[in-house]
């Protein structure tokens, strides 16, 4: 396919979400340019990477938090962001605000799903604000999307998905880990889950690496304290459970599991 001059999408932030981004907009035709701050997040990725990707008509943000997101946009001149950081929704709702002053496009994009099903583009994504002049980035990243009203909305469902996700993966690790410790293995474990009701797709994306121990990641439990912080922020309720999941992940960054799986959570309860 021949690559036109608006084709050229820049894409921010090039961790695992970042880098599964790039490739479902290289796999549609886009030429992509990517930029990281960081020298190892720019090292892994496979295609291009230049501080051009910041003066792109269009870039993709795929940063680490909201903050993150209002630090690229100050220093490029887009006239549209795609944001699918997972971001807080009172600074997205002010973000997508100032730039509608100064005529600048705003979509926040964020998806619900791991970066291997991103790639795939089996990815859930949430839309928030107008799409008019990024239908065609939005479809090439994912086919599976939801319009959930302004601005600010999709930063609010995706942080009310992602309590339940992370609480679904605590769950099964703790009932794993009790299993284990009543002489349970922690495969026979997951096979009676499997078939029985408390299964749940949440949680047996994570089941196989809570029993091979291999922890490589498709998330990461850094990130997902970061949303799990938002949450609380956010949140006008008290969320004992969250509260208690904070805990858990706050413990397993201090021991050095911050840059592991998700799945690795288990290893609260054991160091396998």
């Amino acid at each position: 396919m021949t690559k036109r001059k608006e084709d050229f999408v820049g894409v921010v932030g090039l961790g695992l979400l970042g880098r599964a981004i790039a490739a479902r907009l290289e796999s549609a035709g886009f030429a992509v340019v990517g930029y990281d701050r960081s020298a190892e997040a720019a090292r892994a990725f496979e295609g291009r990477t230049s501080e051009e990707a910041l003066r792109a008509p269009r870039i993709v943000l795929a940063v680490f938090s909201s903050s993150d997101a209002e630090q690229v946009i100050a220093a490029s001149s887009a006239r549209l962001y795609v944001d699918c950081t997972t971001g807080d929704p009172a600074r997205v709702e002010a973000l997508a605000a100032d730039l509608a002053k100064r005529g600048i496009g705003y979509v926040e994009a964020p998806l619900s799903g791991s970066s291997d099903a991103v790639r795939r583009g089996e990815a859930l994504m949430l839309v928030g604000g107008e799409a008019a002049g990024c239908e065609d980035l939005l479809a090439a990243i994912s086919a599976h999307r939801v319009a959930v009203g302004a601005a600010g909305t999709a930063a609010r469902a995706k942080l009310a998905t992602n309590l339940v996700l992370g609480l679904n993966r605590a769950a099964l690790a703790e009932g794993m880990a009790f299993a284990e410790a009543l002489g349970i293995p922690r495969r026979q474990f997951l096979d009676l889950v499997r078939a029985s009701p408390a299964a749940s797709a949440a949680a047996l994306a994570k089941g196989e690496k809570m029993v091979s121990g291999d922890y490589t990641p498709d998330s990461r439990i850094r990130q997902h304290l970061k949303d799990v912080r938002t949450i609380l922020s956010a949140s006008p309720l008290e969320l004992p459970l969250t509260h208690a999941h904070q805990r858990l992940l706050e413990d397993a960054v201090s021991s050095g599991d911050g840059e592991l799986d998700n799945a690795a959570i288990i290893r609260r309860w054991s160091r396998r």
